[in-house]
């Protein structure tokens, strides 16, 4: 495809000729209103307070003023909690934060301001359409799609790209932020549908704000980072297809990966990792250990081999007892149910497109995407407090283009359970879900963070509840111990919620764990239990956690961190016999094969040894061998099991 030199002709100047017009305008506004003094404090340095001007002094000028070359590396800030940009002016007496590229805060910021290096890099280099462009979910850089008509874009286009994108870092372009109108941003983006038709889906009352950055002129919440001269390295990963909003009744659209950091050192150890990660794809893995394979017959559903088939049993094993000794009640339930009850839950009205739906005489069903709807009946039922447990099969319709391996499956188990407790036993609760996670992540050798995701801007319930939950939860955070952050107004529109992210050997991080305070099934279910005063009924609050989250997830995720190399009381090849005598000719291929395969001893059986009752014994990656009697290898398998090797 050519680069459509008409449509970035008309629509560049166009775009930018409004956007510095209303830029000029709004610089005018403030400066007739600004001047009086403000007071700007600032939590992480003491506490100091700084003097400033409203609607003039900005972030980067208090930088300026603090120690450690702060306003250099300075990405972004934060205003009495919302995110800001670095030249964004003050627009009052405020608490103040500020980020660089070591922080959340600032690597998101830092992603999502290299989107718009890229989509500056795509329009300018091919005149697409350019729909979205964030930061990726997974908390490592970010994509751009675009609409491209006929054109597939692929690796070979990807040198192209990254000159363009250094291009405009060479420039070191200012990234610049104004506010619009509906029908301004309308205007600035007609030709372009896509942007359009976000604009119009945008309530009416809705702050519109767009941002530039050398020719590009692009919708955008924002914030971003102060210039393009930060991102000194910067690396398209992969291209592929996508759907306009996810909808595969839509445009199709061509979806560019990038990543980029503040220097090239990190860039190359992060393509090295990259490269050691494909190495051991846990598909690859699954496929040489005979673990697992998938089917077209049944897409996004795994068969598990019988090796494979032995790792998920002890994987749920581990959990379960774990189970009885914190006093969860496994539970059993249905894999289908009347919509009815998923009109109760609210899951018919925002997940039904997520669900298999199927009618049986004349009524609609589901499958089950999830257990908590069944495990408010159970409680209703029984009405006390409780911690349900269930490793119940749960089936969600994932897009086709989106399934990918282990990882993302529409057939899966989670280690799912729900505490129901009243509002005075959240904090102990909570704390004891943070010890089972801290117990099993040190088993599996991960580290993880924390973070408490507060009340969003839209949420249900009243205020007061809101407050003690998230208070409970922080003292709950305070009592564990482990260091932990706050996610400012990211909580679930039904409760705040913690984040549990976990890093794997090669430094990946992982959303695994979940723990979440639920105010909103417990009412919508009418659930009540017997109050201290027995006269009087009282709602619970409930709990959603997970340890493994999906055990399919989990199970990819082990593979790849021990590099196929399981630990022995998970392993589901222990050990293997090989006997030798003076008439066998392939001991050597043997052991080879054994090696191959994994298993973590080998167990070499001679005549003089078959003689002895003892074996000889090689342990996986060591040189040494040792000999040992029949009972104290037993006694030492069982001691390595006991111990998690």
């Amino acid at each position: 495809m050519a680069k459509d030199e008409e449509y970035l002709q008309s629509v560049i100047p166009k775009r930018i000729q409004l956007f510095e017009s209303y830029k000029a305008e709004q610089i005018a506004h403030l400066r007739s209103i600004s001047g009086d003094p403000i007071k700007v404090t600032l939590p992480d340095h003491d506490g100091i307070v700084k003097e400033g001007k409203k609607w003039e002094t900005t972030p980067l000028d208090i930088a300026k003023e603090l120690p450690n070359r702060l306003a250099s590396n300075a990405l972004i800030s934060q205003v009495d909690g919302v995110l800001w940009d670095m030249s964004r002016p003050l627009e009052g007496d405020c608490q103040l934060k500020i980020f660089t590229f070591e922080s959340d805060e600032g690597r998101d910021t830092f992603w999502h301001s290299s989107a718009h290096i890229l989509g500056q890099a795509l329009e300018q280099t091919y005149g697409c359409k350019l729909c979205i462009g964030p930061c990726t979910t997974r908390g490592e850089g970010f994509y751009y799609d675009g609409f491209y008509g006929e054109l597939g874009l692929n690796d070979d286009h990807f040198d192209r790209i990254v000159s363009e994108a250094k291009k405009a870092v060479t420039e070191k372009q200012p990234f610049e932020r104004v506010e619009v109108s509906r029908k301004q941003a309308l205007e600035m983006f007609s030709e372009n549908k896509f942007k359009v038709e976000i604009i119009s889906d945008l309530p009416e009352d809705k702050t519109i704000t767009v941002y530039r950055c050398g020719p590009l002129v692009d919708l955008c919440r924002g914030p971003h980072i102060p210039n393009t001269a930060f991102v000194k390295a910067i690396a398209c990963l992969k291209a592929s297809a996508a759907y306009w909003r996810g909808n595969k009744d839509r445009e199709s659209l061509q979806r560019v990966y990038g990543i980029s950091y503040p220097d090239q050192k990190r860039l190359k150890e992060y393509i090295a990792l990259l490269e050691e990660a494909k190495k051991y794809d846990h598909r690859e893995l699954g496929k040489k250990q005979e673990l697992f394979f998938f089917h077209p017959l049944s897409p996004g559903s795994c068969f598990f081999l019988p090796h494979g088939t032995r790792i998920t049993e002890k994987l749920m094993a581990f959990i379960r007892t774990k189970y009885r000794k914190r006093g969860y009640l496994e539970v059993t339930t249905p894999n289908i149910y009347n919509m009815q009850l998923w009109e109760t839950s609210g899951h018919a009205a925002n997940y039904k497109e997520n669900m298999f739906v199927f009618d049986i005489e004349k009524q609609e069903f589901g499958l089950k995407p999830m257990n908590c709807p069944g495990h408010c009946l159970i409680f209703d039922n029984r009405n006390f407090h409780s911690l349900y447990a269930d490793f119940g099969v749960l089936h969600r319709n994932e897009a086709s283009g989106a399934l990918t391996g282990l990882t993302r499956v529409r057939r899966f188990q989670q280690d799912d359970a729900h505490i129901f407790c009243r509002e005075s036993q959240i904090k102990e609760e909570v704390k004891s879900v943070l010890e089972f996670i801290n117990y099993a992540y040190d088993v599996f050798g991960f580290t993880f963070e924390l973070k408490l995701s507060t009340r969003p801007e839209k949420y249900l319930g009243d205020l007061e509840t809101w407050d003690k939950a998230e208070k409970a939860l922080e003292d709950a955070l305070n009592e564990f111990g482990k260091p932990w952050h706050i996610n400012e107004a990211d909580g679930a529109f039904y409760g705040p919620k913690i984040d549990i992210s976990v890093s794997d050997a090669m430094k990946r991080k992982f959303q695994c764990a979940t723990l979440q305070l639920d105010f909103q099934l417990p009412q919508r279910f009418n659930l009540t239990y017997s109050a201290e005063d027995e006269t009087k009924r009282e709602r619970p609050v409930m709990i959603h956690r997970a340890v493994l989250g999906s055990v399919e997830r989990m199970f990819a995720i082990l593979l790849e961190h021990y590099k196929g190399k399981w630990p022995f009381w998970l392993s589901p090849r222990q050990a293997i016999v090989c006997p030798i005598s003076s008439k066998s000719q392939d001991y050597g291929q043997q052991i080879r094969e054994a090696q191959l395969a994994q298993y973590n001893y080998i167990l070499v059986v001679g005549e003089e040894e078959a003689n002895n009752g003892k074996v000889s014994v090689r342990v996986r990656d060591k040189q040494e061998h040792s000999v040992k009697t029949i009972p104290d290898l037993l006694k030492h398998f069982k001691q390595e099991v006991e111990a998690f090797h």
